[in-house]
């Protein structure tokens, strides 16, 4: 029987827009602004300068050779009694109590490998006069962490936190992906390059080395990262600390 009561016509389904910043598009979108900065560095820097970098390139085919051990290290990742074990050593240190006190001190301990305390780092470098290692500082973190990123979308491994149900988070979820850790490379790298400039004694040195390992510890301990992609952070770090030793010779050769 009719009620004369009209039916509800379904409304059209409202079409959703893609944000710009979306997760498929932030990537991409951080990729090009660190390419567009590297570029813009290098066309602010003195020809001569652009000379002794692309020498030191050419000249120490060495660190080819390390490289290509970092190499091994990323095809370890096919390695599924390597994933294992990793998870093991994760679980050891990652899903312990531990007081909320110590979760805070970690997590500020982690930050010690941000890009933006390298970017500081080297704004206090300027101050005090130390102009070659500023740009040395700004120079190589701009084209590691353009790697790192490069090498993180090759590899596509998940962080922990997304392939262990109880893995521990201390502070927000970490977008990206998991291989290698940025934080652990950047502090290895800043140290290395740190010691070389002062030409720091073996307390000090080992105390450096010890702040950055720190923070390589905390990358596993607030759920970021598995201790591989800590290792090879600790590879990739020291390997770009070195190249910048070298880049800062030719510099000094050609200055003076």
């Amino acid at each position: 029987m009719n009620s004369g009561v009209p039916k509800p016509v379904p409304l059209p389904p409202v079409a959703t827009r893609t944000s710009f910043w979306s997760t498929d598009r932030r990537r991409p979108a951080f990729l090009l602004l660190l390419v567009t900065g590297l570029v813009l560095f290098l066309l602010w820097l003195p020809g001569a300068a652009r000379a002794s970098l692309w020498a030191a390139l050419t000249a120490q085919r060495g660190l080819v050779v390390l490289l290509s051990l970092f190499a091994l290290l990323t095809l370890s990742l096919i390695w599924s009694a390597g994933q294992r074990l990793d998870a093991r050593v994760f679980m050891l240190f990652n899903m312990l109590v531990y007081p909320t006190w110590l979760d805070r001190c970690m997590w500020l301990a982690t930050q010690l490998g941000n890009m933006l305390t390298a970017f500081i780092a080297a704004g206090l470098l300027l101050m005090l006069n130390h102009r070659r290692l500023a740009i040395e500082v700004i120079f190589g973190t701009l084209t590691l962490w353009l790697l790192v990123e490069i090498i993180k979308a090759l590899s596509d491994r998940d962080r922990p936190f997304r392939t262990l149900d109880k893995a521990r988070v201390v502070g927000w979820r970490e977008r990206g992906d998991s291989f290698p850790s940025g934080h652990t490379t950047q502090v290895f790298f800043l140290m290395t390059l740190f010691i070389h400039y002062f030409q720091l004694g073996f307390v000090a040195t080992a105390a450096l080395y010890a702040v950055a390992a720190l923070v390589g510890f905390t990358r596993i301990y607030v759920g970021a990262h598995y201790p591989r992609d800590v290792i090879a952070g600790v590879v990739l770090g020291s390997i770009w600390g070195l190249l910048a030793i070298l880049v800062d010779r030719y510099w000094l050769v050609l200055h003076f």
